[in-house]
């Protein structure tokens, strides 16, 4: 006679705290309203009036928002994304396979409240076209990070250590957000940790909504590069007497970054050095 026996499920709880800056990169708005109501195709003048980007607004969408002001952070990140990493671990470790690890672990809440500071970082990218037609991508960056998880695993089929070293595996080899080592990059590497741990405790404590929010209004830029090419960007806005939309959002001024003044004077810097 066939017997059926009944599975055991258990829970645990681990911090994660990042060991490489976190490129978060959610759809925006616009591209959700394009491909729910595509816009009517627009002539010449029309394109000519169209500004392509918009570097505030777009790094601001960029990042997956808590509506919800109870909540102690201001952004989220999917809790897909942390099934799905830990997952693909299991594809370089020896005895376990993604399938399985998709059916065996799950992470018991639908998003996953993040701790830390986002940057405004630009880069330049080549679109997935047939041509790689190159442009110019704002995405938000967090330098320093961290999160709390908790997992639902079949404790009859895996116990609790194999679940941590699958995650410490998944932070090492597959990571999070865009340009991780799963797609060739070195951005939102993690490990394993501990609440108790100086870095967590300072990120939770200096790091939460209200710093998260501050800096979504007025953000401070990644590297020079992206100061300095936004600078540029107001400053030619303005030449061209163009109008932006988030120039006009939160009754912001257009240049309300707080580190405008210092992108100015790295580009004036850089001027200077380059004609001496």
């Amino acid at each position: 006679m066939l017997e059926i026996k009944p599975i055991k499920m258990q829970h645990a709880s681990t911090y994660l705290w990042g060991t490489s800056p976190m490129i978060m990169h959610r759809f925006s708005s616009k591209s959700w309203r394009e491909l729910l109501l595509p816009a009517q195709e627009k002539n010449k003048a029309e394109r000519a009036e169209t500004l392509k980007h918009d570097p505030l607004t777009e790094f601001r969408e960029c990042c997956y928002r808590n509506r919800n002001p109870n909540e102690p952070t201001a952004i989220h990140f999917p809790a897909g994304a942390f099934s799905k990493a830990i997952a693909a671990a299991a594809l370089d470790i020896p005895g376990a396979t993604k399938s399985q690890m998709l059916r065996l672990v799950s992470i018991m809440s639908t998003q996953v409240n993040i701790y830390g500071i986002p940057m405004l970082g630009m880069d330049m990218v080549r679109n997935s076209d047939m041509a790689r037609t190159p442009d110019v991508r704002t995405r938000a960056y967090f330098p320093e990070w961290c999160c709390r998880i908790d997992i639902e695993y079949v404790s009859t089929l895996i116990n609790q250590q194999q679940i941590l070293n699958l995650i410490s595996a998944a932070g090492t080899i597959v990571g999070l957000g865009d340009y991780r080592p799963q797609k060739g990059g070195q951005h939102g590497k993690f490990i394993c940790t501990t609440e108790d741990d100086a870095n967590v405790v300072r990120i939770v404590k200096h790091q939460g909504r209200a710093a998260q929010e501050a800096a979504l209004l007025n953000p401070s830029f990644f590297n020079e590069d992206s100061a300095e090419l936004y600078s540029w960007f107001v400053e030619e806005v303005a030449r061209r007497e163009k109008v932006l939309p988030s120039s006009l959002q939160d009754g912001l001024p257009l240049d309300q970054p707080a580190t405008l003044a210092e992108a100015k004077a790295t580009r004036k810097r850089n001027g200077k050095q380059a004609t001496a």
